[in-house]
């Protein structure tokens, strides 16, 4: 065997190493196993059924020993796209300037094999250690029948997504030392749910803040807008300091709110001014649901559904509201949740705090309100839905579309086509509270002179019952148990949105109290108030 390469098979562990150039692993795989390369079409029976164990440690010693010998052709022959694979291994050395490669395979299970990465990133006369652990997995190929590889780019780094690659060089963007809106140093490290966020800021604001880049192995996406990830910095560079709206205090509360439930996000703004003062997700997917998140808001909706009863005279705070068990809409009927008395006499004001579905499905039947009723006001009163917010990075602005048949029934009370995140909630309930609408903002928009998007807000009147509703809401409706204690100046709103397919509703909760507003979801977390609710009450107390 050649000098610079060892293989061993222990109990079933793979082991490649490699320390220099020379020879193909196509040569060295064929000399350990005697096979003299991959299977052609027509030269054996096409055989089908999942990898055999065998199969699976066979395929998976080929392709780490080529790829780790830098033959990234043969590697990728291995693989079921022999295309992508070999431009992502050919970047791995040529873009990602990763040398020494050694990859220790791990007891399979099943077809999954668990493989740990530890290389060295050389560029200009400058390197660095860089070790990670990754996974593939063996299926068989559709057409040849042969077990190969799943390629995916995750193989090669698991934080790469289809068409990312990984590059050395000068930093994407300068380094950020973000600050707070005192001034308070905010570092990934201390406020874990502003790592990806950070990120896109130092991407798009890092030459405006006055930093240098530095050199530095990074992730770049596809997708432009999605910023970059540094995965290790051979050089640092100087870094430009960025002063965001949010509150190291809120920040602090947010991020261990949401420790609480997991698949959960929250946000909370500073009503006065639209600033965001908080963000916090805790997802394992770590995707910032909570400005970006598309899914029925269930209940918490309510609240722009109440303000278009009211702005078209249908009904008022202390008008009549009757809950029934069930009301039907178009041929289909609705439920209210289980357990709740029904009440003939109830106000609107009652029937908002007790968050009963079928009096706003009585209601929208009323002369007036039209299939595009809510769309109008969610747009023209809340701002939601035209797709204009300019937050400082990426957001979701919500969708409220006209909707005909039961669908419009369903819009009112959160489910049906509705799509929101706790960003759009969390300025629903500012609107709510104050009259106008305010474009949430997280980093000024002095900093680039961005168009900020605009509503005509509500009138005095709707803002006084929509609070007068709020607030009672959180003193006796469902709302009471999470927001005690919190003061008199304070509103709520529970929400709980059923998903199809999924056996626990979304928990949703709004709230407000003083001059901040706040907005949770966690996923499959069952009743507003049970999961969502804590969260916000939590950083309501901390604002």
């Amino acid at each position: 065997m050649r000098k610079g390469v060892k293989i061993a098979l222990v109990g079933g562990v793979f082991t490649a190493m490699v320390g220099g150039a020379g020879y193909g692993a196509y040569n060295l795989v064929s000399g350990v196993t005697g096979n003299s390369g991959p299977s052609r079409p027509g030269t054996s029976e096409v055989r089908s059924g999942p990898p055999s164990a065998a199969e699976v440690r066979e395929t998976s010693r080929k392709f780490l020993a080529a790829w780790a010998d830098g033959d990234a052709r043969q590697a990728a022959a291995y693989t079921d796209n022999a295309e992508a694979a070999g431009r992502a291994l050919t970047g791995f050395r040529e873009d990602a300037h990763l040398t020494k490669v050694k990859l220790t395979a791990q007891q399979a299970s099943g077809a999954r094999v668990p493989f740990a990465v530890s290389t060295t990133v050389s560029y200009k006369g400058r390197s660095k250690p860089f070790s990670y652990d990754s996974q593939l997995t063996v299926v068989r190929g559709r057409t040849t029948g042969r077990p190969l590889v799943d390629w995916s780019e995750a193989v090669v780094h698991p934080s790469l997504e289809r068409g990312d690659t990984l590059v050395t060089g000068e930093g994407a963007a300068p380094p950020i030392r973000a600050v707070d809106r005192a001034g308070a140093v905010l570092r990934p490290k201390d406020y874990p749910s502003l790592g990806p966020i950070l990120d896109t800021l130092r991407e798009k604001y890092g030459e405006s803040a006055g930093g240098t880049p530095g050199v530095e192995l990074y992730v770049r996406h596809e997708d432009e807008d999605a910023g970059s990830r540094t995965l290790l910095t051979l050089t640092a560079g100087k870094p430009g300091t960025l002063r965001t709206t949010l509150s190291a205090g809120v920040q602090k509360a947010a991020e261990r709110a949401v420790l609480r439930s997991g698949e959960s996000s929250v946000v909370a703004v500073k009503p006065s001014t639209g600033e965001v003062l908080g963000v916090a997700n805790n997802r394992e997917d770590a995707f910032n649901a909570a400005f970006l998140g598309k899914v029925a808001p269930g209940s918490t909706m309510k609240i722009v559904s109440a303000a278009m009863l009211i702005d078209k005279g249908v009904t008022k705070a202390t008008g009549s509201a009757p809950c029934p068990d069930t009301a039907v809409w178009q041929s289909q009927t609705f439920h209210n949740l289980k357990g709740m008395a029904p009440n003939e006499a109830a106000s609107f004001s009652e029937s908002f705090a007790r968050s009963c579905n079928t009096a706003f499905v009585k209601l929208i039947d009323e002369d007036g309100v039209t299939d595009a009723s809510l769309t109008e006001e969610a747009q023209d009163n809340f701002g939601l839905g035209k797709g204009d917010w300019k937050v400082g990075v990426p957001s979701a602005d919500g969708s409220v579309p006209p909707s005909g048949g039961p669908e419009r029934a369903a819009n009112a009370i959160g489910q049906g086509q509705v799509e929101m995140n706790p960003l759009n909630m969390a300025s629903v309930t500012a609107t709510a509270m104050t009259g106008a609408f305010r474009q949430p903002v997280l980093v000024p928009r002095s900093l680039d002179d961005r168009e900020l998007a605009t509503a005509r807000g509500l009138s005095p009147s709707t803002v006084r019952q929509l609070r007068q509703m709020m607030n009672r809401t959180a003193v006796s409706g469902t709302g009471a148990r999470v927001m005690a204690g919190l003061g008199p100046d304070m509103g709520a709103k529970t929400g709980s949105a059923e998903v199809d397919g999924q056996e626990k509703s979304d928990s949703w909760f709004t709230g407000y109290r003083g001059d901040v507003a706040a907005a949770a979801m966690v996923q499959r977390g069952g009743h507003g108030g049970d999961t969502a609710g804590p969260i916000v009450a939590a950083v309501l107390a901390a604002g």
